[in-house]
């Protein structure tokens, strides 16, 4: 694995670096020693997947609260994403600010993005397959977001959306949303 570091301090793209033969390919998505020597996580107690129909549909911006923050290591298997965060940590110079990554099935490549950000993403394929790892448990009373078009954040999303969920649809913005 490919470890960049991001514009955004503690987010990492992670290209995978599959090997070859005759019979398809083989590629590590995880590595213990390799995240850890990094400083990342090493521990993903959960998994998720989600599986989105119509190019176009939005999935976030979405945290978890203190006390059990997530941390998450984002993967698209089928398909294509415009993978989104947003840096919410209080202290940090680039509070507020956001980076898109484009994770693809044939481009290899992972989001890790640490506690303190926000998360979402649009299809950019039909039919798109997503696979998170988590650092933590679900915890439905920690559950956050705003909203995807925040006029203070001003998301450049690259397709018109075509599908987004009630409750992601009614999230407040981001102010609202961080001092609740």
């Amino acid at each position: 694995m490919k470890f960049s570091r991001t514009t955004l301090e503690g987010v990492w793209l992670i290209e995978l670096e599959p090997a070859q033969d005759n019979r398809g390919l083989f590629s590590r998505t995880w590595c213990e020693r390799e995240f850890s020597e990094h400083g990342l996580n090493t521990r993903w107690p959960q998994g998720n997947l989600t599986r989105t129909h119509l190019a176009g549909t939005i999935r976030g911006l979405h945290w978890q609260a203190d006390p059990h923050p997530e941390t998450k290591l984002i993967r698209c298997s089928v398909g294509a994403i415009w993978d989104v965060v947003v840096d919410l940590r209080r202290n940090s110079p680039s509070l507020g600010q956001w980076e898109a990554f484009e994770l693809t099935e044939e481009n290899w490549r992972q989001l890790y993005v640490p506690a303190g950000f926000a998360h979402g993403f649009q299809t950019l394929a039909d039919s798109t397959e997503v696979t998170y790892l988590m650092s933590e448990y679900y915890f439905p009373e920690l559950a956050r977001g705003c909203r995807w078009d925040d006029g203070r954040l001003k998301i450049r999303w690259p397709l018109p959306v075509t599908a987004i969920s009630d409750r992601d649809g009614g999230l407040p913005d981001l102010a609202s949303a961080v001092s609740s």
